[in-house]
């Protein structure tokens, strides 16, 4: 087991490498860490900017025993990494972070339910489906519309389906390939927010102000920050968040989706074990960024401060918005993060632009 807190050159194992390991890459070299990547695509994104890549499947047994074996810290990008590889990296002696509970958790949206609404994390009514039936009955009990999802994976609107009426049960039950399913009731929100929080090893919570979030196709595309919201909504979010780290035994940090019902009441969407697509403001509109909060927390250092020092609309370029670059490298209030990514494919998140102004 490693010493913790990591000094500066110790290593640092990421498993993925799109833009998100890309951007905790490049926080933890400014910390003075290595990095080695694990991913099957060659040259990715992340490993470009990084000490050494693995190039392997994410269950491949070998990989992951020179990855545990040479990093003295071992974290994720994404969730739908296989939970038996993280288990068998902490099982070898790694120091993974998160760890694989909170990873079960996310993996599973009937699970992740359950565990939220046990630690006061109220989201909306639902009810698994694992058949035609399933999905009848639930529709009766929820009402229509209601949101159909595959249990496991999916992501920016894939794998899930409106289902407007009892009469479209069968066509939605076919639109997910008829696999393992969640009904979501129907939330009567104003917006969708989401906060971003972090806990280090030693219990210690740090959570950034409210986001809000407006998205297109199903796919984020800007979340403006801080967020314009009461001090009822703020603190019921901080309690929110808190109630989900200290439930998990979390280390790292975790983004949390966030329906806006109104006078202070929020239900929770979803959550994501890793940093997130919503808290990307916080590169240029905190001395602490996302990225940096996670590779503190997961080296074991204290957590950074939360607060903003300006206003952010952070927007998401898709495809080929990234090739107007030239144009948003031009402006003076913008801040363009691209992910090096080689093909610019219809809906695939390219970069990211933040544009900065004042508070008040």
């Amino acid at each position: 087991m490693a010493s913790l807190p990591l000094p500066p050159g110790s290593t640092i194992g990421i498993l993925g490498g799109g833009q998100l390991g890309r951007m905790l890459s490049q926080a933890a070299s400014r910390l003075g860490f290595n990095v080695v990547i694990l991913d099957p695509e060659e040259a990715c994104p992340a490993a470009r900017v990084s000490q050494h890549q693995l190039v392997a499947a994410y269950d491949d047994p070998d990989a992951l025993s020179v990855l545990g074996r040479i990093s003295q810290a071992v974290t994720f990008e994404f969730e739908n990494v296989p939970a038996a590889s993280v288990a068998a990296l902490a099982e070898g002696g790694a120091e993974v972070a998160p760890g694989p509970k909170a990873l079960a958790a996310a993996q599973d949206r009937v699970d992740e339910k359950t565990f939220l609404n046990s630690v006061g994390a109220t989201t909306v009514d639902f009810a698994p489906v694992d058949s035609i039936e399933d999905l009848t009955a639930a529709l009766e009990r929820l009402g229509a519309p209601a949101l159909l999802k595959t249990r496991r994976e999916g992501y920016d609107g894939k794998g899930q389906v409106w289902v407007k009426s009892a009469d479209e049960a069968a066509e939605a039950w076919a639109a997910i390939g008829e696999r393992p399913a969640i009904l979501e009731a129907k939330a009567a929100f104003t917006r969708e927010l989401s906060v971003i929080a972090a806990r280090g090893r030693d219990g210690q919570v740090a959570v950034y102000p409210l986001g809000e979030n407006i998205h297109k196709g199903g796919v984020l595309k800007t979340t403006l920050a801080p967020a314009d919201v009461d001090a009822k909504t703020e603190v019921r979010a901080k309690e929110i968040a808190t109630a989900i780290l200290n439930g998990l035994d979390y280390v790292g940090v975790l983004g949390v989706e966030l329906f806006d019902l109104g006078n202070g009441v929020l239900l929770v969407n979803e959550i994501a074990p890793r940093v997130h697509n919503t808290g990307h403001w916080t590169q240029d509109g905190c001395v602490c960024d996302q990225f940096e909060q996670h590779i503190r927390a997961v080296a074991g250092w204290p957590l950074g401060p939360t607060e903003a020092h300006c206003r952010v609309e952070m927007t998401n370029l898709l495809g080929d918005e990234v090739e107007q670059w030239q144009t948003l490298a031009a402006e003076p209030d913008a801040r363009l993060h691209l992910y090096g990514k080689a093909e610019a494919r219809p809906g695939r998140k390219m970069a990211h632009v933040n544009r900065v102004k004042p508070l008040g």
